[in-house]
């Protein structure tokens, strides 16, 4: 199981069982349920942080064990820093330090969630839950035996001491639907190549039936009918077929619009024909985390039972370099019935992306458009691994972005866009070539979709730098990290989901 831990809530009044997590201020200050928590221990406490040096500030810690004077076999406090300083998004952060403290074998815990001036809020108990599941999150399903120092997966039961137990659970409810998401995302990222191909991932999203959500599973047939040259163009050189997956989550009105986002899913990316150099190959089994992140997504929206209309759309394919696999110099023809001139077969992820944009944009008419996918190696040299690339033609829907990349830690960049770097496209025996060269890599791939959107409003996250392989944080210790379920989320959320 890659998520084992089960958080609940308790009043604050309950006396703790196990290990007690507690939080205090840059003075080593507490709540009052804390200080009667605690009794003569406070002191002890207030030593063992002058001997280590500990002064409160946000998110260190300050762990004993076998505190005299306390039950409890270990007593971890949590600094949260100045009480005015604490932003919402620090609370997701505090229960992610909070798990990263404890051990497998911890098997009851109690987090006393209280702040010097009392109770945390509903909201931020919540977000406290969450942090703890987050970063409980391991992917270990494939091991059969553990190392000596290796950490094993928490399997313990969590009690979130709060002030209103209902307020705490009404809460928590649609952020462990959002947990649930990232969690279903990091596993499909975290698979290995051999398991999760086109076929089994499409089989995998449609699960997501029995939440309600409409699945349509496109085949080759079904694919080739439609025109989806670029897609297949990829897929050829695989004896796995592609996939086009269509989820939808109808929460809205009848007839209203819906908003879309699309996932770059290639399931293992050898490069093809232009073949990858072998150091570092396997981590292209994560190739896929655009598409992971839609179905996270579209997880997280129907089983909180999101109020609107909601597309989202996966194009599933390998791209592998047998006798059959394109070449450098074809010319495929897209849904859209532009041709593209094929430079560089590791350049895919585009040509998958073109047709499936196509297709959503025609046959939906959304609102907006969202992609995700893990397109260029360029972005990570321009903005390192801490903010994915956002590229857009509006203006309202990137701001938008933005912001909700802010609040939720996960960040986006805005690029340019413009008719400039079209240049570097133009063919001269197509309409258009699948790459540009080295110089501006992610904005030429982002210039190629932007003639696929037609004029949707459409924004493109290239998350090559933060889907996998990213640094380690309060909240994930995984290697595929579910980047852009939170996001996408809380842009719903914030911005288009119908409100009573």
């Amino acid at each position: 199981m890659s998520d084992a831990v089960k958080v609940g809530f308790v009043p604050l009044s309950a006396a703790p069982r196990g290990i007690l997590v507690v939080f205090c201020d840059d003075a080593l200050k507490y709540g009052p349920a804390t200080r009667k928590a605690l009794g003569a221990a406070a002191n002890l406490v207030t030593r063992a942080a002058a001997t280590n040096r500990f002064k409160g500030k946000s998110r260190s810690t300050l762990d004993i064990l076998a505190p005299e004077g306390l039950k409890a076999p270990r007593l971890i406090v949590i600094g949260v820093g100045k009480p005015s300083e604490i932003k919402d998004n620090d609370f997701l952060k505090l229960g992610g330090v909070a798990a990263g403290k404890l051990r497998a074998g911890n098997d009851a815990v109690t987090i006393i969630a209280e702040l010097p001036d009392g109770a945390m809020k509903p909201d931020q108990v919540a977000a406290v839950a969450s942090g703890v599941r987050l970063r409980a999150y391991r992917f270990d399903r494939y091991k059969t035996k553990k190392k000596d120092g290796e950490d094993a997966a928490l399997r313990a039961e969590i009690s979130l001491a709060v002030g209103d137990v209902a307020a705490a659970r009404k809460a928590f409810a649609p952020g462990a639907h959002l947990v649930d998401g990232v969690i279903a995302a990091r596993d499909l990222v975290n698979e290995p190549p051999n398991v999760l191909y086109p076929i089994e991932f499409a089989r995998r999203a449609s699960q997501l039936r029995k939440l309600g959500v409409d699945v349509e599973i496109l085949d080759v047939k079904a694919m080739t009918k439609l025109g989806m040259g670029a897609l297949l163009g990829v897929a050829q050189g695989s004896t796995q077929p592609g996939r086009t997956v269509i989820m939808r989550w109808n929460g809205g009105k009848r007839g209203d619009r819906p908003v879309a986002f699309i996932g770059k899913g290639v399931c293992f990316d050898t490069g093809g024909i232009s073949i990858k150099p072998a150091g570092n190959m396997e981590d292209m089994k994560g190739d896929m985390g655009g598409a992971a992140c839609v179905v996270g997504l579209m997880h997280a929206l129907a089983a909180r039972k999101a109020k609107l209309n909601v597309v989202g759309a996966i194009g599933l394919v390998e791209n592998m370099p047998d006798g059959n696999a394109q070449r450098p110099g074809d010319i495929v023809t897209s849904m859209s019935g532009q041709t593209i001139e094929i430079i560089n077969t590791d350049a895919e992820g585009r040509l998958v992306l073109a047709d499936v944009l196509w297709y959503v944009a025609k046959k939906f008419k959304p609102k907006f458009m969202v992609d995700l996918a893990t397109l260029t190696g360029a972005i990570m040299v321009a903005l390192g691994t801490e903010y994915a690339g956002l590229f857009s033609n509006n203006d309202e829907l990137a701001g938008r972005l933005e912001k909700v990349g802010m609040e939720t830690g996960e960040r986006v960049w805005r690029m340019p866009l413009g008719p400039e770097y079209d240049k570097l496209i133009d063919s001269q025996f197509a309409d258009v070539k699948n790459t540009g060269g080295r110089h501006g890599g992610s904005i030429t791939a982002a210039q190629f979709l932007q003639r696929f959107v037609d004029d949707t409003p459409w924004a493109h996250l290239d998350i090559a730098g933060t889907a996998m392989g990213a640094p380690k944080t309060d909240i994930n210790q995984s290697w595929g990290s579910g980047f852009g379920v939170r996001l996408l989320e809380r842009l719903v959320a914030e911005y288009y989901e119908t409100r009573k």
